[in-house]
């Protein structure tokens, strides 16, 4: 496993193994059962081109009212729990004493990509954001405090786990795109990106 810093972003790279991906999927597979993805709407108009869910007290969410956090998915079913493959990541990369109240799990398809945005609607910033890379590979696009800021681009691979603290917590950054089907972990292709985060 190789350790890397691009601008405050702490990356590991092959932090899980194929075996771990694939128990993860498992793991997974019951979470997205009891909630579904969503494709959520942006308050701009239209709809994220990156489908959803969560699990945790907590799930993410945007349709024309903005961005916030929720206490149930929008079927009005509770959050499933956050698996304990999961929070078992967290434990050994987050540095941190609060375990994670949301587990968001973003969905890649062919084409899907993710804007520059901040990770800012959470209540204490000083706990970090842990994201899991899974299945095909995603070019993550790394910028500073404001969206003026010069970039810098890296390939994600699934097995990659990625630390957002510090300096990096309230920094600009977004998937560009997927290279799709570079992985056999998910038989349909896609990337799956799992973001861990205290909220309140």
């Amino acid at each position: 496993m190789a350790r890397l810093m691009v601008r405050g972003f702490e990356i590991h790279k092959g932090a899980l193994d194929p075996a771990a991906q694939r128990s993860l999927i498992e793991a997974l597979r019951p979470v997205l059962r009891a909630a579904p993805l969503f494709s959520p709407a942006v308050p701009g108009g239209g709809q994220m081109s990156v489908r959803m869910t969560a699990a945790g007290a907590y799930g993410w969410f945007s349709d024309f009212a903005g961005y916030r956090y929720i206490a149930a998915h929008p079927s009005g079913k509770d959050w499933p729990a956050i698996p304990s493959q999961v929070l078992d990541i967290w434990a050994a990369h987050a540095g941190s004493d609060r375990m994670p109240e949301c587990c968001l799990l973003n969905y890649y398809g062919e084409g899907a990509r993710m804007g520059l945005h901040q990770d800012k609607d959470e209540a204490d910033f000083s706990y970090p954001v842990v994201s899991i890379s899974l299945g095909d590979d995603g070019l993550l696009r790394i910028g500073g405090a404001t969206r003026k800021e010069k970039t810098e681009s890296i390939w994600l691979n699934s097995g990659d786990v990625v630390v957002m603290g510090g300096e990096a917590r309230l920094a600009y950054h977004g998937i560009d795109r997927i290279r799709f089907k570079s992985s056999r972990l998910l038989p349909k292709g896609g990337r799956i990106n799992l973001t861990l985060r205290v909220v309140t």
